[in-house]
């Protein structure tokens, strides 16, 4: 289909004329008009700090190999005044105050956990929205946080023993945050509501009321005799839910059938890491989820034991206020969306026969689609506060930045938006972001609401930037690199000095071993302790247990206390993760490293490019599930690049892990029935071969990204389909 000079695929254009644009007081020419006018004005621009990239890339890699060539040894202080020299080092002293206005409380006020999830999944999307509340019961019985010894086991039916344990560990968690002021939720018989009190009742009669009473609620049900009871402390909710004919509840001497947690307070849906959208076909699926998100009508259907389950959005949660008064909380998570990073582009909409920049078509879709929710249309609004949300991935320092703000300027008055309404989440994942996030946000700063650091894409970034330092240390040896704990350190203190306290969410990165809770629950209390307001979860049930940190932990305080600490010096931030003068790894050290990389990347890239999955659960070779998306991709494939390029591992020995380990991840996936294997007709096989181009041109590619690969490889095999 034509529309001005722009030639846009058949499925897309339908997709925006009949269903996108409906209602919007938009026309399709004025869309397309000003979607070309967009890409011809800012697709050059866009294309230039690409080019810039690759013309910094180069100048980094002359630079290290002068060094080496010459005997230096690495000296933070004149690297850094070479990276200043040739534009990479963009820091100023000038103080940035952010001024982001129209913030829900949920990004501005509450800490919590956040989830991420392919949007190209309606069933996960709206797992994901539905998870604001969690029930903590499931979570304790379901997973490993609860030891099994003595007769705990989860085992395949409900095991009374091991119910009387979550109970026990239920309470334990209301008595450590809503004390009592004269007994233990262990003894409560009985809860009620008097003159807007909360009331227990313990078994011997005697009455006891909250330690801190501002923390009640409000109720369900009759006072005397509530159906449910919800609490609250920093910001997050929780319901005690009671009912004494429930299996459960006739358990419990007070009826007390579960304890609900507000869990996942936002939710990111993700066009980006997470899926393996390649085609017109695939786009426009993801495009339609968002659409229905944000009119609040999206539903699927699917079978489970026999049974058709129709999953929708969940309304809000409607309670009685302490003074009496009816009260609402929500009862979805505030979605925010990720679009693609400004490396990639699309054919799906081409200018004079060209492929377009793909983040700016994003942008004007997710805009449009979000319409209804803005002016306050959709059956389950998203945004009181008439926003949008829109994470920014991959983007290289404070131009990047401004121009992803000059998009969002031109999208709103297209579309008739306020300006300001289109927010920016900056993600904090590439070298050159984190050592000027300050101007970053300051480029952003009426449209900043979120900043995170991203381990894993920050580490691909490392090993590619300074591919020509020298050989990187082990992958698991980067979590105790200098530049790691500075990088982290910084993100918090650069959101803290540009007053992103109050106004906007300081993140970190995802927990990545899903079936690992008990892990998970002890390491990840160190975020919210490290001042983060939001962390990464890969599911509902991790929600909810990482929920737990935020009831223990009060962000804000953190963050006061956090706020004059001395900032990491910048030779901490420049420290480069190679191995130290004079150590080599021994053969085997060696060839352990390449076999753990080379399973993680064919374990993944084979769902990814035979089954059109782009985020899943990949068991390592000791059988424990890894969470991999693109940026565990990036890592992996740079890693290995970075090891060839030094001579510490030769293509012949590559070649050989490759088949080797395509063998053991056949045997992984052999209960999968539409899993294509590998072995022994390697050549034959697409994920495979794809496996093989990422890593031998990984040290090639822009970036070190992989997408070029993965979307070339998996539009084959659509291709045989």
């Amino acid at each position: 289909m034509r529309a001005g000079m722009l030639e846009i695929d058949p499925l897309l254009y339908d997709f925006i004329a009949e269903e996108a644009l409906a209602g919007s007081g938009v026309t399709v020419d004025e869309f397309w008009g000003a979607l070309e006018a967009i890409l011809a004005d800012l697709g050059p621009r866009n294309a230039a700090l690409m080019a810039q990239r690759d013309e910094l890339q180069a100048q980094i890699d002359d630079w290290h190999r002068s060094a080496r060539a010459e005997g230096r040894g690495h000296d933070a202080e004149a690297y850094a005044d070479f990276l200043r020299d040739i534009g990479y080092l963009r820091r100023s002293n000038d103080p940035v105050a952010a001024a982001t206005a129209n913030v829900d409380p949920e990004i501005a006020e509450v800490a919590g956990p956040q989830l991420v999830v392919p949007l190209d999944n309606a069933r996960y999307a709206l797992n994901a929205a539905n998870a604001r509340w969690g029930s903590l019961y499931d979570a304790l019985y379901g997973t490993d946080v609860l030891s099994e010894a003595d007769g705990c086991g989860r085992g395949s039916g409900y095991n009374p023993v091991r119910g009387d344990q979550v109970i026990a560990a239920g309470r334990e968690f209301l008595d450590a945050h809503f004390t009592l002021d004269s007994a233990s939720h262990r003894w409560a018989a009985r809860y009620c509501v008097h003159n807007g009190t909360l009331k227990v009742r313990s078994g011997d009669g005697t009455q006891s009321t909250l330690l801190r009473p501002g923390q009640f609620a409000g109720h369900r049900g009759p006072t005397e005799r509530p159906t449910s009871i919800l609490l609250r402390k920093h910001g997050l909710h929780c319901e005690l839910l009671i009912d004494a004919d429930h299996p459960v509840g006739r358990r419990d001497h007070a009826g007390v059938c579960d304890i609900r947690l507000e869990s996942a307070v936002t939710a990111i849906m993700d066009f980006e890491d997470s899926v393996a959208a390649v085609d017109t076909t695939d786009k426009v699926a993801v495009y339609r989820n968002w659409l229905g998100l944000m009119r609040g009508t999206l539903e699927t259907a699917f079978e489970r034991d026999g049974a058709t389950v129709h999953r929708t959005l969940n309304p809000d949660r409607s309670f009685t206020g302490p003074s009496g008064t009816p009260a609402k909380v929500p009862g979805r998570s505030l979605m925010l969306v990720r679009n693609v990073g400004p490396h990639l582009s699309t054919d799906m909409v081409t200018l004079d026969g060209e492929p377009v920049s793909e983040t700016m078509v994003d942008a004007m879709v997710t805009a449009l689609c979000a319409l209804d929710d803005v002016r306050g249309h959709s059956r389950h609004r998203n945004s009181a506060a008439g926003s949008v949300y829109i994470v920014k991935p991959k983007m290289h320092g404070p131009d990047e930045v401004e121009l992803a703000c000059e998009l969002f300027s031109r999208v709103e008055a297209a579309l008739g938006l306020d300006p300001h309404t289109l927010k920016m989440g900056i993600m904090d994942e590439e070298r050159r972001t984190s050592l000027a996030l300050a101007e970053c946000i300051a480029r952003a700063r009426h449209r900043v609401v979120f900043i995170n650091t991203g381990f894993l894409d920050r580490t691909g970034d490392e090993i590619h930037t300074d591919m020509e330092a020298g050989p990187v240390v082990p992958k698991a040896e980067m979590r105790t690199a200098t530049w790691l704990g500075a990088y982290e350190n910084s993100n918090v203190d650069a959101g803290l000095a540009c007053g992103l306290r109050g106004r906007a969410q300081i993140g970190k990165g995802m927990w990545t071993m899903p079936s690992e809770m008990a892990a998970m629950v002890t390491a990840k209390v160190q975020q919210p302790m490290a001042g983060a307001s939001t962390a990464w979860v890969p599911s509902p049930t991790a929600a909810t247990l990482h929920a737990l940190h935020y009831f223990r932990v009060d962000v804000a305080e953190r963050q006061r206390d956090l706020a004059d600490r001395a900032p990491s010096p910048l030779a901490s931030l420049l420290d480069i993760p190679v191995l130290a003068d004079g150590r080599r790894l021994s053969a085997g050290e060696i060839q352990r490293e390449l076999d753990n990389n080379v399973q993680g990347i064919l374990g993944y890239l084979v769902r990814w490019v035979g089954q059109g999955v782009g985020c899943s659960t990949v068991p390592d070779l000791a059988d424990v599930g890894l969470m991999e998306d693109l940026a565990t991709l990036r890592i992996s494939s740079q890693h290995i690049a970075n090891w060839l390029h030094h001579g510490l591992v030769s293509a012949d020995q590559v070649h050989a892990t490759m088949r080797r380990m395509a063998n053991l991840v056949d045997q992984q996936n052999s209960g999968d029935g539409a899993y294509e294997p590998m072995a022994p007709d390697y050549d034959s096989s697409i994920g495979f071969q794809a496996a093989v181009e990422l890593v031998f041109s990984a040290r090639d590619e822009p970036n070190g990204y992989t997408e070029r690969v993965l979307r070339s490889r998996r539009r084959q095999v659509k291709a045989l389909s």
